[in-house]
């Protein structure tokens, strides 16, 4: 049985998704009265994405609008308030509609908002572009680095995204806890994730040592960042691609998997099973796997995800491993996260299993963020040489 809040009864995909935006409250990006005037005029069209778009980027633009007269008024602080807001709003928006140029226009509008209210309120938060061979031709991944204030040489941890999030709101809802651990964070999008496959058409791939090695090798020659100390982080879908990383690239020093995946094949065929019986316990949009893929149907994704699959991988691992995951989790069932942790070389390893007791016992901590990543962040200063007071 389920303990989570929805907003929408029976309705997962919109609840969860107020839950995006809701649960970015603790880091300044949202607020829960903007939101929830957003929820009123949806809750006479549950399920009707194109409405979803249309009142998160109404609420966006007027508070972007706001952050713009706060902006005009020399009000820089307040100015950040407001475009972090309209950024999260924005995100959220775009989340459910199909791949299409508004689709990109709308993203676009939250990575604007976005630059300009880390700006203000997060100033140690830079842009970075990460070198990567797409295609065999060099191109970039784009990223997020939070700089902790810390005296180098520090350790660091590079963040991925899972199906249908982005860096923008993970560099805050991870990363700003872990800065203050003593760690950087590079939060980045791969391939199929944010920004990437959106402005990039770079699609996933199941080796996603790749991109996590291009990663730690930007990191590694960064200033101040000890190459010993950096970690492999993802969640949700990441809770496959940071264990294959840690798993083909022994140069990285700690691997955490927020929500555990196993088998990400297997995971898809009960979707469709699901999906075939009209269920609605899912996370995105039928569009969405197809398109992260870079897939022509169902079909075909299957097909590619056939070497998702860490059995047989797993085993490679040998640095400290960290596994935190939801007991009522409905998207990554717990049986997943137990076959991983069994698995898994290193002989330091921990699974965590969260209750509703506990807080955070739905998927990667989405009904409680913060119970999640503060976990994740004291696990990552234990392993690194973080700082806990």
């Amino acid at each position: 049985m389920s303990h989570w809040f929805e907003y929408f009864p029976g309705h997962h995909m919109w609840s969860q998704g107020m839950l995006f935006g809701i649960e970015m409250q603790t880091w300044g990006a949202a607020a829960l009265g903007e939101i929830d005037q957003v929820g009123q005029k949806l809750k006479g069209h549950v399920g009707d994405n194109e409405k979803w778009w249309v009142e998160w980027t109404t609420m966006a633009r007027r508070i972007e609008g706001f952050g713009e007269a706060a902006e005009r008024a020399g009000r820089q602080l307040t100015a950040g308030s407001y475009y972090l807001r309209a950024a999260v709003y924005y995100f959220c928006g775009e989340r459910f509609i199909a791949p299409s140029g508004r689709k990109w226009d709308t993203y676009r509008n939250c990575l604007r908002c976005f630059r300009k209210g880390i700006e203000r309120r997060y100033p140690n938060i830079e842009r970075v572009e990460v070198p990567y061979v797409h295609n065999e031709e060099g191109t970039t991944l784009p990223a997020w680095l939070l700089k902790a204030d810390v005296k180098g040489p520090a350790p660091a941890v590079v963040m991925f995204d899972g199906l249908d999030n982005a860096k923008e709101l993970s560099v805050l809802f991870g990363g700003v806890e872990i800065g203050r651990r003593g760690i950087h964070v590079l939060a980045i999008d791969g391939p199929g994730q944010g920004e990437a496959l959106r402005l990039q058409g770079i699609p996933s791939r199941y080796d996603y040592e790749v991109p996590a090695s291009a990663a730690y090798e930007y990191l590694s020659r960064r200033p101040g960042i000890d190459p010993l100390r950096v970690g492999v982080m993802g969640f949700s879908m990441g809770g496959y691609y940071a264990p294959r990383a840690a798993a083909m690239e022994p140069r990285f020093a700690a691997c955490l998997a927020w929500g555990g995946h196993w088998d990400y094949h297997e995971s898809w065929v009960r979707r469709r099973k699901i999906m075939e019986t009209g269920g609605t316990k899912l996370s995105a949009p039928q569009f969405q796997l197809p398109w992260v893929l870079g897939m022509p149907d169902m079909d075909a994704c299957m097909e590619k995800l056939e070497n998702y699959r860490l059995a047989g991988v797993a085993e490679r691992l040998r640095c400290p491993f960290y596994c935190i995951h939801g007991e009522d989790d409905g998207i990554v069932p717990l049986e997943f996260a137990q076959k991983l942790f069994d698995a898994v070389g290193s002989k330091d390893k921990t699974l965590q299993v969260l209750t509703a007791h506990d807080g955070g016992s739905e998927h990667c901590q989405e009904d409680n963020r913060q119970v999640g990543v503060n976990l994740v962040a004291d696990w990552l200063a234990d392993r690194l040489g973080g700082r806990l007071g």
